[in-house]
């Protein structure tokens, strides 16, 4: 059976909307929200504890531990049914709209009776957002391009979840006897940053006893359809899943042909018939003959072309395959290239686990050096205050003894004003290791303003990493508007490095953006943002998007050695 920790942040999740979107108290919400987060990013199955061990989840309290209880023992929350009853099903789903939330949506429903996505929709266009409270000018157009955010995302499932989803299968198909190799291929193995369905590949004598296994997954709904050589499913989830079983010789081509993309299996393609030869998902043949020339492994079929083996997230037709011919493909970065996190919280502010745990858990990823980056004080609702934030610097040191492996790093995640200011002046920040600066607030700001305040806090001297640039949410919020051209200049000019944060959920610098980024001579940091310890995990997914982006070592400053990045630390000293 599927982790239920997933499930139960839903609907732990959901508990904190309805009571925000009901009235109720705001600072219980909160307290839900937090549960939330936290058992989503317990890494034991929540299926395996009882209520005392419920509570031992951090931000898990007895009332929220009966309340997990309840569901595993029968299948349903009382609470959150009863608040289910007072609104309608889509109010919820307005609050997904970005820009909208939980205080609009109820606005919305009992000002004008709007239930639905659609009804907002209709109701933006007809102008009637006026005749509410608190909707200004631009709220329209702003929660219909919210609309189309969210719609664009439907249907697609994030990266992690996806993963997670296919490793699950992989490894149940390949426990299957006569099963003799099997992976995930499409989009999710080019690492795209969502993924529509999940397509995974086999090799068996006989096929039957593959797609049984597959159709009888616990997790899985409706079979789509079912054949010797081909059976999608569908989990309860809603995600499509398509399994091949092909012949242990047809390996290769079938690989390469199912991972894609279409587009670069095109420019095979067309390379092979230039040769004289057919390549399609069974192997690559002569075509005059109709003999098969290679179908075994990749390599050979890539070989047979002229060509050295292309990693999957290279293959979106952006100029690899010429570069292959050139033999100037990179030798992409990977995640055991990482010596360090840059960018981590703990319970001091928003994240779920203790300093000692965050850094016990990343410690046993064999880092070399570990950052913790607590929120400052211009984010208010994190209660940050210069004392808590030296009272942890000095925790933090009298915890050196214990890793003397790893160099563990003070750091703090600084908020960008409006104006480009950060918190703290600048004797107080030339007390830390690392500063991360990141845009928390006013995310509508025109396309000038963003621009001007980023380039300001990449030209502060004790900012060291721009977090999250663009702060988007995939499916839930856009990104501002800024230029990233004159941002990329100013971060290569003053030698400020750019974050990928590899949260599955932002994923933010966009691959296309890193390229561009690159070609500034811009360095970058591939961090986890993590908020519980489950989270220091995420690097995997911001490795997938810089190898997305062909980017080496050399490119990424938490892949060089303390003494390289130490270097680079002291910005104002490099200048």
């Amino acid at each position: 059976m599927t982790r239920l920790n997933d499930q139960v942040q839903e609907l732990l999740q959901e508990y904190a909307d309805l009571i925000s979107i009901t009235g109720g108290d705001a600072f219980r919400a909160r307290s839900y929200e937090k549960a939330a987060r936290a058992v989503g990013g317990h890494p034991e199955d929540v299926a395996r504890l009882d209520a005392k061990g419920l509570q031992q989840i951090p931000g898990v309290g007895k009332s929220t531990a009966e309340k997990i209880a309840e569901y595993l023992a029968t299948g349903r929350m009382s609470a959150l049914e009863a608040l289910r009853a007072k609104i309608p099903p889509g109010v919820r789903e307005m609050m997904a709209v970005p820009s909208v939330g939980p205080k609009r949506a109820l606005a919305l429903y009992r000002d004008l009776d709007i239930a639905s996505v659609d009804q907002l929709a209709e109701a933006v266009r007809a102008d009637r957002l006026s005749e509410v409270a608190g909707f200004g000018e631009r709220s329209g157009e702003k929660i219909l391009h919210g609309i189309e955010l969210m719609r664009q995302s439907g249907g697609r499932t994030l990266l992690d979840a996806a993963t997670e989803q296919a490793e699950q299968i992989v490894r149940a198909i390949s426990a299957v006897p006569g099963c003799t190799r099997c992976a995930y291929a499409g989009s999710l193995r080019r690492m795209r940053e969502t993924v529509g369905d999940i397509d995974v590949l086999a090799t068996a004598e006989d096929s039957e006893p593959l797609m049984t296994a597959l159709t009888e997954l616990p997790y899985v709904a409706e079979v789509i359809v079912r054949g010797p050589t081909k059976t999608s499913v569908r989990t309860a989830k809603g995600l499509q899943v398509d399994l091949r079983v092909v012949p242990e010789e047809d390996w290769g081509a079938a690989l390469v042909y199912f991972t894609g993309s279409k587009a670069h299996n095109i420019k095979l393609r067309t390379m092979a018939v230039r040769a004289g030869l057919k390549l399609s998902e069974y192997g690559l043949f002569d075509a005059e003959s109709g003999e098969k020339v290679v179908s075994a492994t990749e390599d050979e079929v890539y070989a047979a072309l002229g060509l050295p083996w292309i990693a999957p997230p290279l293959r979106e037709d952006r100029g690899e395959v010429e570069a292959a011919l050139r033999g100037e493909l990179p030798d992409l970065v990977a995640e055991s290239d990482l010596r360090g996190d840059l960018h981590t919280h703990t319970d001091l502010t928003d994240g779920l686990a203790t300093l000692e745990d965050m850094i016990d858990t990343a410690a046993a990823r064999g880092y070399s050096y570990y950052a913790v980056t607590d929120h400052a004080p211009d984010l208010v609702m994190q209660r940050m205050t210069d004392e808590k934030m030296l009272a942890q610097r000095e925790q933090l040191r009298g915890l050196a003894d214990r890793h003397k492996r790893m160099r563990l790093l003070h750091g703090t995640e600084l908020n960008i004003g409006p104006d480009g200011g950060v918190d703290w002046p600048a004797e107080f920040l030339a007390g830390f290791d690392v500063c991360v600066a990141s845009v928390h607030s006013h995310f509508g700001a025109d396309r000038a303003a963003q621009t001007r305040r980023l380039i300001r806090a990449c030209e502060n001297p004790h900012v060291h990493v721009i977090g999250h640039l663009t702060t988007r949410r995939i499916g839930r919020r856009g990104p501002i508007d800024v230029d990233l051209d004159a941002v990329f200049e100013a971060a290569a000019r003053t030698g400020t490095a750019i974050e990928i944060n590899s949260s599955p959920q932002r994923l933010d610098l966009r691959d296309e953006d890193v390229q561009r980024a690159k070609r500034y001579g811009v360095k970058f940091s591939i961090d986890s943002d993590a908020h519980a310890t489950g989270h220091l995990a995420y690097p995997r997914y911001g490795i997938g998007t810089a190898q997305r982006a062909w980017l080496t070592t050399e490119d990424v400053i938490n892949t060089w050695t303390w003494q390289r990045l130490k270097k680079f630390l002291r910005k104002d000293a490099l200048r």
